[in-house]
């Protein structure tokens, strides 16, 4: 079984739970900082999952907030990011504003014992785990994903399902990291924010 301590870096999504029970998961891991990775820190239903909210029921659980949504969110600013009217993780991921985000996470990881948030529960429905979790990985990081129940599912298994859902699982001799970046673009088209436009 995968522990908190194991990883370098974990992730979750504040989905629809209470302050309580979302503050709960975090402190269970031994999370010391939320790195906010939402474009716009806002909820209108779940209004104390707002930024400014949420810093303030934090700090009151001795986590420290940080917001990295201009560098890490899912939904750019740039029209020349999305490809057909949805975000291009592959383009983002090659910016150099998401290069700084990614240098800034490493240096917050040095003083804190640090998770990705994003809104989604389910990792793969997310860019925190398509686009940043995976660049991380890029960078050597082990990475997991505090899920609903509160088990954390390391990267690699996240990936597998990943792998299952494009079914592309079962191939035994074909190169696994071709498989997995076409599993990663396939699932980042059906998820990924789409521009205004």
């Amino acid at each position: 079984m995968t522990t908190a301590t194991d990883l370098d870096v974990l992730t979750i999504g504040h989905s629809n739970q209470s302050a309580d029970r979302f503050v709960a998961l975090l402190q269970d891991a031994g999370v010391s900082a939320i790195a906010d990775v939402r474009s716009v820190p806002f909820s209108r239903r779940f209004p104390w999952f707002s930024g400014r909210k949420l810093a303030a029921r934090l700090q009151g659980a001795d986590i420290a907030y940080l917001p990295f949504g201009d560098t890490l969110g899912g939904r750019p600013r740039d029209p020349a990011l999305y490809c057909d009217e949805v975000a291009d993780y592959e383009k983002m991921a090659g910016t150099e504003e998401f290069r700084a985000g990614l240098d800034a996470i490493g240096d917050a990881m040095t003083r804190a014992r640090l998770c990705l948030m994003c809104a989604e529960r389910e990792p793969l429905d997310c860019h925190r785990c398509l686009l940043v979790a995976r660049a991380l990985k890029g960078r050597g990081l082990a990475l997991g994903h505090i899920l609903i129940d509160g088990t954390i599912e390391p990267h690699a298994l996240t990936e597998e399902r990943l792998l299952g859902h494009a079914g592309a699982s079962d191939d035994l001799f074909g190169d696994r990291p071709a498989r997995l970046a076409l599993a990663y673009r396939a699932r980042a088209r059906k998820v990924a924010a789409h521009s205004k436009a």
